[in-house]
């Protein structure tokens, strides 16, 4: 039997072979090849890099107790990267909402169309004078409102309007044709306009124009 290659020179999948056999050199090697690169996607996610080392750090750990499901014939890299997107979301999920932007139309194709489709949200109570929103009950109308999203409209959604991703970014990462992406979001903007109504959160669109839409 021919000896070992260098961790170095293994393939992902045989660095993870080898992980799983209890080699703790192979797991500095999926350290070493992929701390960086996780880092950088959660903190293209979460914007703080304190925030982005810790969740880089849960990220590892759930490698390392999730190793076993990895199924070799599939790409280790695609693996792990979906580890992170998820223990990124997980954190953002955590988090109370207390205000969302709803930008324009998907479909906006001028800045005008897009500042007339924009979604804005306003205090339940009608008053002459503006009045901050409640924020907690502002932030459990959304978090109702996503809930009740087909599970492809809100990853697609929270992408767009949580993360502020571009529609291409997030036709790349959910592999998904860019018209269906934009679909996905229209079809989650209408709901979620419904849901903060039915909440008796006065919703309404950009500037007046003869005809918008969203």
């Amino acid at each position: 039997m021919s000896p070992a290659l260098p961790l170095p020179d293994c393939s992902d999948q045989d660095v993870v072979d080898r992980a799983r056999q209890g080699s703790e050199d192979a797991y500095r090697e999926l350290l070493r090849r992929y701390r960086r690169p996780v880092f950088k996607l959660i903190l293209r996610m979460v914007h703080d890099e304190h925030l982005a080392e810790d969740l880089t750090q849960d990220t590892f750990v759930k490698v390392v107790q999730r190793l076993d499901s990895y199924d070799r014939t599939r790409k280790f890299s695609a693996w792990i990267f979906r580890i992170a997107n998820n223990t990124a979301l997980d954190h953002q999920r955590r988090k109370e909402l207390d205000t969302l932007a709803l930008d324009g139309s998907p479909y906006a194709t001028t800045p005008d169309t897009l500042a007339a489709t924009a979604l804005q949200i306003r205090n339940p109570t009608p008053t002459p004078t503006p009045t901050p929103l409640d924020a907690g009950a502002l932030g459990s109308a959304i978090q109702q409102g996503m809930a009740q999203l087909r599970e492809e409209h809100r990853a697609c959604f929270r992408m767009r309007h949580v993360e502020k991703r571009s529609y291409d970014d997030i036709a790349e990462l959910t592999k998904l044709p860019l018209g269906t992406v934009k679909t996905y979001i229209h079809e989650a903007r209408k709901a979620m306009k419904q849901t903060l109504g039915e909440a008796g959160f006065r919703t309404r669109f950009g500037r007046r124009t003869n005809r918008v839409t969203s």
